[in-house]
């Protein structure tokens, strides 16, 4: 099993100058310790204008200097927000080929929609057709990561000729492709898709088993590539601090874990929010929410507390379990002494099994991963596609 930290860039109210700057920086040493600890994957959001919960606007700007400040961690976009109105599938792909370029072949491309008002509201898409759209755009791009030149598309959200979409990734096909779940029906259209399925749901281990087994049994029966190359994993999302004294680690990370999962609720579910004005931290503190104790506990606790419940997510058959720390008012300080605790005494059982694990799931995978890949189809390419010669400008 591969661990993961997590970046929203949380910045509760108030604020004060100089404190945004701090964050990035802050964050930026801490990918870089979890680089030099040996941690597998780091992921970084993105979101808009959802303020307090996640001030990551422009997560391919934070990886790429994560990318020069690292050697061997993924760089996880955790995730980008595809439908068109966000963001140009062309604009996508190019951006996540020069990542991978400038990273040495390190991108995780994990994709989303969102379902917070304020960013479908902000960029005038209609929540009925987010789904479709996101679709759509991560069809095309991953064509444009294949095809020279790109022979066009024609949906009904989203329409481009023929053009050569350069650069294109170090991995090929393209690099491992991620779906963003929050619920089983999600995780369900991850395997039907060849995608990885980035929980962000906090969950069980018990309930883990039940997503993992859905995942690849649909996988198996039903699994038609949106890809061309299959990511067959699940990520889980959890709360994250480690201290030899159990009280002094949820002294450290209850807090922000709570606060996470209100201004989420805020944001996506009960929120009245006015841009600018209000503030998420003082309505919090006025109304905690409890919040379940597996959300709540995750993997806060003492180094052995935390190896027990990594080892039933690792019996449960998760492939990652990914860190969040980065949360509320959590000290900078604490994030690292934790990431340092864990890697000298937990992580190294799970590196040590991890090999033997990947044999095993490569053995058991690999012929449902043949099988699914011929059952892809070829791509619809606009009737009009064919050789496309450009008349240049004039210049003036």
């Amino acid at each position: 099993m591969k661990f993961g930290t997590f970046y929203e860039h949380q910045l509760p109210r108030p604020w004060k100058p100089g404190q945004e700057l701090k964050l990035f920086q802050d964050a930026l040493d801490q990918v870089e310790l979890a680089d030099r600890l040996g941690i597998d994957h780091m992921w970084e959001v993105e979101h808009h204008f959802l303020e307090e919960y996640a001030h990551s606007s422009a997560p391919e700007i934070f990886l790429a200097a994560c990318s020069q400040r690292t050697k061997q961690i993924r760089l996880g976009h955790g995730i980008v927000l595809l439908p068109s109105g966000y963001n140009h599938p062309a604009r996508v792909a190019e951006r996540i080929a020069t990542l991978d370029l400038v990273s040495n072949g390190r991108v995780e491309f994990g994709t989303g929609e969102s379902s917070a008002e304020a960013e479908l509201g902000g960029f005038g898409i209609a929540r009925a057709d987010k789904r479709e759209m996101w679709r759509e755009s991560l069809e095309a791009i991953c064509r444009m990561f294949v095809e020279e030149p790109f022979q066009g598309y024609e949906g009904k959200y989203f329409k481009m000729p023929v053009r050569n979409v350069v650069p294109k990734p170090v991995q090929k096909p393209h690099p491992p492709l991620w779906v963003a779940c929050s619920r089983r029906e999600t995780i369900h259209l991850a395997a039907q898709l060849g995608i990885g399925a980035l929980t962000f749901a906090f969950i069980s281990p018990e309930e883990a088993k039940q997503w993992v087994d859905d995942y690849y049994t649909t996988l198996e029966r039903e699994c038609e590539p949106i890809g061309y190359a299959i990511n067959a994993n699940i990520a889980i999302v959890t709360g994250f601090m480690c201290d030899r004294n159990e009280e002094q680690a949820r002294q450290m990370g209850q807090e922000g874990v709570r606060f996470f999962g209100y201004a989420l609720g805020h944001h996506y579910a009960f929120g009245r929010h006015e841009p600018g004005k209000t503030s998420i931290w003082e309505n919090y503190k006025r109304n905690p929410i409890t919040l379940p104790m597996d959300a709540v506990s995750g993997c806060i606790g003492t180094p052995d507390q935390i190896r027990t419940r990594l080892r039933d997510f690792e019996t449960a058959g998760v492939d990652q379990v990914v860190f969040i720390s980065q949360a509320g008012n959590n000290k900078h300080e604490d994030i690292c002494s934790s990431l340092d605790l864990f890697a000298r005494e937990v992580m190294p059982e799970f590196k040590e099994r991890q090999p033997k694990r990947a044999k095993e799931k490569a053995a058991r995978v690999e012929p449902i991963i043949e099988q699914a890949m011929k059952r892809k189809r070829a791509p619809k390419v606009p009737a009009s596609a064919g050789p496309t010669i450009i008349q240049a400008g004039m210049l003036p």
